[in-house]
């Protein structure tokens, strides 16, 4: 090879590395913009509710909107997480019936689990049950919309799913008008997913995909091995803040419950880095896994630490908020949200770090380490912050929940650190075996 060839060769390599990097930052970049879309929805949504009907109804409205966050992982875990694992990055006719198959099976989940609310809200009545009766009435279109959007991220059209999240939001602002009329909470819940039904439809034009429920059970079978550990990880990550929420309700009263959730909103901006990474993190790392096994840890490390550095700068700026800025924006949740400031904001940045060895292990397809992980952090959240509220009441919840999460994200950065090694060592078998 002559001295131009070779130069020709290295700056070749040189230009597929850096087209590489902007479209792995590109791709990243589309994951943020659409949860910033989807953050800003739900954002919207909770502060709209917390002005306008109050602490208790608010945290009537939080018990609701935790619920669904339940669901969603279930659905998540069943239908669509696979679907990311698995089907990135393949050819556009295994995309597409993957991703057939997936909404389809988000779908059934949606009724099946939407069913299983609306018996719940018409046997608890009072101010709960009207809530649970209209969550399970649009569960289906809120499940439908968020599989789309993970169908469109495991396609790298993350632009797409950008797109889908925009229109939900403008449906989401006459849905929210009309709502405020009726002044309920069940008014509320039933805007809120009425909009994400306009954006589940529109979700059907832009991917030409009609959703295929008779390939639910198929699917369910096929990705058993991934989805059924997926599901119980999860679960048990919403079913943690769940219990946590129906015991701090029963601990320290309702009110809690919405302070908690106003707390959850003032750091909004990291929650949705934390979930808008997610929905791309673990398709790149998956990517780098094929392309580099050697990145993958430097990978999860700079996306871990970088969201945690995030929260932390966001969470001393909230420090500096003057009350009255706060009360605008929360209203009469303000005095007790602020309190939580330092200890969510703790616990979001733990969160964070954490997140980043979750995607490594996602991409390595380590479901057993995961799923163990997972528990551990469940655990100790549900006991942090159950323990904290007994002891201390609503702050005290906080910074048990914060002390777990800084806790587990060790625990998962352990377990990356082992299944790295592991399939250093299987890949290694294979090449000599080959």
């Amino acid at each position: 090879m002559t001295t131009g060839e070779g130069k020709a060769t290295a700056d070749g390599a040189t230009d597929a590395r850096r087209t590489a990097r902007r479209a792995v930052v590109g791709r990243l970049s589309w994951g943020l913009a659409d949860q910033a879309a989807s953050s800003m929805t739900n954002f919207a949504v909770g502060i709209y509710v917390a002005r306008s009907l109050g602490l208790t109804a608010f945290g009537v409205f939080s018990l609701a909107w935790l619920t669904y966050g339940v669901v969603l992982n279930v659905a998540r875990g069943l239908a669509t997480d696979p679907l990311v694992v698995r089907f990135s990055g393949v050819p556009e006719a295994s995309w597409r019936a993957a991703a057939a198959r997936s909404s389809g099976a988000a779908l059934g989940v949606g009724t099946a689990l939407g069913a299983v609310c609306l018996l719940v809200g018409l046997g608890l009545g009072g101010r709960v049950g009207p809530a649970f009766v209209c969550l399970g009435v649009v569960l289906p279109a809120l499940l439908l919309q968020d599989a789309w959007r993970f169908a469109f991220f495991a396609a790298g059209a993350g632009r797409k799913a950008f797109v889908n999240d925009l229109v939900w939001g403008v449906a989401l602002v006459p849905a929210m008008v009309v709502a405020a009329r009726v002044d309920s909470v069940a008014a509320f819940v039933l805007a809120w997913g009425a909009s994400a039904a306009v954006a589940a439809g529109y979700g059907c034009l832009q991917s030409g995909i009609r959703p295929r429920t008779t390939g639910t059970r198929g699917w369910l079978r096929e990705q058993r091995d991934l989805g059924y550990r997926y599901l119980v990880e999860n679960v048990s990550l919403s079913g943690a803040s769940q219990l946590r929420a129906y015991g701090l309700g029963a601990i320290v009263g309702v009110g809690a419950v919405g302070a908690v959730r106003g707390a959850e909103l003032l750091l909004g901006p990291f929650l949705a880095l934390l979930m808008g990474l997610s929905l791309v993190t673990v398709a790149e790392a998956a990517r780098v896994l094929r392309r580099a096994p050697q990145r993958l840890g430097r990978f999860c490390l700079l996306l871990g630490g970088g969201q945690a550095a995030a929260a932390l700068l966001w969470g001393a700026a909230l420090l500096l908020m003057p009350d009255r800025a706060g009360a605008f924006v929360l209203g009469d949740v303000w005095p007790s949200a602020s309190q939580l400031i330092v200890p969510a904001t703790l616990g979001v940045a733990g969160a964070g770090l954490g997140t980043g060895a979750a995607a490594g292990l996602r991409a390595l397809a380590a479901a057993r380490r995961s799923l163990r992980c997972q528990l551990f952090a469940s655990a100790c959240y549900v006991g942090g912050g159950l323990g904290g509220a007994a002891v201390a009441g609503t702050v005290g919840s906080a910074w048990g929940v914060a002390a777990a999460t800084v806790g587990s994200s060790a625990v998962w950065w352990l377990q990356l650190r082992s299944a790295s090694r592991e399939h250093h060592r299987n890949t290694i078998r294979e090449v000599r075996t080959s």
